[in-house]
């Protein structure tokens, strides 16, 4: 009956919590609040859309990128159940110049390894690009040599936070760039393919219209300037209307067979060794046969030529000459000839279409003249066939590479559980039976401690129960539940445990502070310390504190949701497992106040005071099955196996009360020992009698 009741009242506690008035945990920061992580001389223009990101300008004035919040971005929940919100300072071309953190909730951060750690991750991310596969992570096998991707290092202890603020950084900064930076490519550049060939000559070149021309004649250049000053500026325009101004022909020589057909050997020499040292460079030739000259008279090698410039999807792309001396091939056009550069990972695709802009120039007057200009312009594109476009190297999602960083881990867990499943389930009462029950079961516990609790993280808390809470109410996406396979895995096996048989296979078997525990219990016996043993009035009346400490974490969770790291502190689980007791000296003091405790008071922390005990132990009470075996005469007249319950879960009428019952399996092995049970006792002494008789 009292289960019932405390059953009832945590569900009419979260119910009410559920109807509450929330405020969305998403809210902008001002343009004030942004502004000191802006260092000058660069500062906050205007907002440009409704989700946080603003214009980035230089000490001129000029746009210069963006800043944004990742929070209102991608807001990614963190296992607090709230985003992890990050600055992002980027750049133009889709460089990071800053990431520094604003706000989260941690737990891991909050006050265990603090912030430090957090905000130095943050710090590898200037100066890279959003075209570079970034991953969390180390590299394995050859990956790390000569690979595409780059690797961040992240933080021990916590890598299933990192990669959750990882994502959204990602996430949030590619949504920018889609949105406001559509010349940023975000997927690996076509490159030519340097296998592929075809037999061309210049003729092919052109029959095929992989060359495009441009001619403009001397009267349409003219006709641009009517009615300005510069109109008669051009005696060699005036005296020959018809003749060629202009005589423009673009060729894409990135791919081996149109550079071999376009250039003279030595230049398709030079033009080989540049590719190799230039990779992400595409060379393109340009040849004016006119009298335009495509270069001023001041023009310097090696430089961006001042009388050309591309765009591409609206965008500028940045020219640069390649200081190539130029040969062509016989059958080409002779005259003006220049090999420029582009850099393929700044956006630009050489099988779309993209602009060339020439400027046609003219000058007024002989002492400081004036200069006026008309754009030609024109277009080019190379097919596809000449290139590769590999499909975007699609990174691993989070989930799939922490399960690659821990596989042997969870080859060793999965094993371990498997093992504890059909030990519990099928061979309970094996197990029970052994002689040797009580040292194989501190071994296990031994390994959960060592293996479960300190070297794998894999210690369960409430913080995860109440970020689900949160993201049910509040929406937002229950990812942040994969990016810890670990801990996921143990999950689902004690929701199983949850519904076979209660609380008992995660309180009792795989809860790490549960094992150490238990540890100092039998310490506090070694040492023979006096044990202290409640009541079992008060023992009941103490087993309701877990239950209103949960109800209140559920509350925290939308009264105050910032303070819910704060609130679950506790559990001691952070300080005594997570982080070893290396934290604050409260900390230690508190979790040391529960293991001292236990030297004389079993397991007093589990049974009284842990709120995800009473999440568990809701399992107890909808389970789907009585597992542990009851005779007629248990609780009437033996009372041995209540005695013997160091969790007070068997009541005086011999009924197990799985809401507390641990699964620690000392009331099966002392049912099934004929030398204990007394049931077993009594009948094997009334046989015997009947058979003397």
């Amino acid at each position: 009956m009292g289960g019932s009741i405390r059953f009832l009242v945590l569900c009419l506690t979260i119910c009410l919590a559920f109807f509450a008035s929330p405020q969305s945990a998403l809210a902008q920061l001002a343009k004030e609040a942004l502004q000191p992580f802006v260092m000058p001389p660069f500062s906050i223009g205007e907002q440009v859309n409704d989700k946080g990101v603003w214009e980035l300008l230089n000490s001129g004035g000029a746009l210069a990128g963006y800043v944004f919040e990742t929070e209102e971005m991608a807001p990614l929940p963190g296992f607090s159940g709230a985003p992890i919100n990050i600055f992002v300072m980027l750049d133009l071309n889709g460089t990071f110049m800053d990431v520094r953190l604003i706000s989260h909730n941690e737990p891991i951060f909050v006050s265990g390894l603090g912030e430090a750690p957090l905000r130095k991750f943050f710090e590898q991310y200037r100066g890279l690009s959003i075209n570079q596969s970034l991953v969390v992570g180390t590299p394995y096998g050859g990956a790390g040599d000569g690979s595409a991707l780059v690797y961040l290092d992240g933080v021990t202890k916590a890598t299933a936070s990192i990669r959750i603020a990882h994502e959204s950084i990602l996430a949030a900064t590619r949504a920018v760039a889609r949105e406001k930076m559509q010349g940023v490519a975000s997927a690996p550049p076509a490159y030519p393919n340097p296998d592929y060939t075809e037999d061309l000559d210049w003729n092919a070149l052109v029959a095929q219209g992989l060359v495009s021309r441009k001619t403009v004649l001397n009267k349409e250049v003219s006709a641009a300037f009517d009615g300005t000053v510069f109109v008669n500026d051009d005696p060699v325009a005036q005296a020959d209307p018809k003749g060629v101004y202009l005589d423009l022909y673009i060729i894409d020589i990135g791919a081996p067979s149109i550079a071999k057909a376009a250039l003279g050997d030595q230049t398709l020499r030079e033009l080989q060794a540049f590719q190799r040292i230039s990779k992400t460079d595409e060379p393109i030739l340009l040849i004016d046969a006119g009298r335009h000259g495509l270069v001023s008279p001041d023009f310097v090698r090696n430089t961006s030529p001042d009388w050309l410039s591309a765009e591409q999807d609206g965008l500028p792309i940045a020219l640069r000459d390649a200081d190539l001396f130029v040969t062509l091939s016989p059958q080409a056009p002779q005259g003006t000839a220049i090999i420029l550069r582009t850099d393929r990972r700044l956006g630009f695709d050489p099988t779309r279409e993209w602009t060339l802009n020439v400027q046609a120039i003219r000058e007024h007057g002989q002492f400081m003249p004036q200069v006026g200009q008309t754009t030609l312009t024109t277009t080019h594109v190379t097919p596809d066939r000449f290139y590769l476009r590999p499909v975007e190297e699609v990174q691993e999602s989070a989930f799939a590479g922490a399960i690659r960083n821990r596989q042997t881990d969870l080859i060793v867990l999965g094993v371990f559980l498997v093992g504890l499943l059909v030990v519990l389930g099928p061979g309970q009462k094996r197990i029970a039976a052994l002689t040797v029950f009580t040292p194989v079961r501190l071994g296990i516990l031994a390994f959960v401690l060592g293996f479960v609790g300190w070297w794998g993280q894999g210690q369960l808390s409430i913080v995860t129960v109440l970020g689900v809470i949160r993201t049910s109410v509040f929406g937002g996406s229950f990812n942040f539940l994969l990016y810890d396979p670990f801990g996921t895995l143990i999950w689902a096996v004690a929701i199983l445990g949850f519904v076979l048989w209660g609380r008992g296979l995660f309180c009792g078997w795989l809860c790490p502070f549960g094992a150490l525990q238990e540890f100092a219990h039998h310490l506090g016996r070694l040492l023979r310390l006096p044990q202290w043993e409640v009541s079992r009035a008060w023992d009941q009346r103490l087993k309701w504190i877990k239950y209103a400490a949960l109800a209140g974490l559920v509350a925290t969770v939308f009264i105050a949701p910032d303070h819910v790291d704060k609130a679950a502190e506790i559990e001691p689980f952070k300080t005594a497992i997570t982080v070893f007791f290396v934290r604050d000296w409260y900390y230690v003091v508190y979790a040391g106040f529960w293991l001292v405790l236990g030297m004389v008071t079993f397991k007093g922390f589990c049974r009284y005071v842990c709120p995800l005990g009473a999440v568990m132990a809701i399992g107890g009470m909808i389970r789907t099955r009585s597992w542990i075996p009851r005779r007629a005469d248990c609780g009437s007249p033996c009372q041995l196996c209540k005695v013997k319950c160091k969790y007070g879960a068997i009541k005086k009428t011999g009924e197990i009360q799985y809401d507390e019952c641990f699964q620690c399996l000392d009331c099966v092995t002392i049912h099934d020992d004929p030398t204990q049970c007394v049931p077993l006792i009594l009948a094997a002494r009334s046989a015997t009698r009947k058979a003397a008789a």
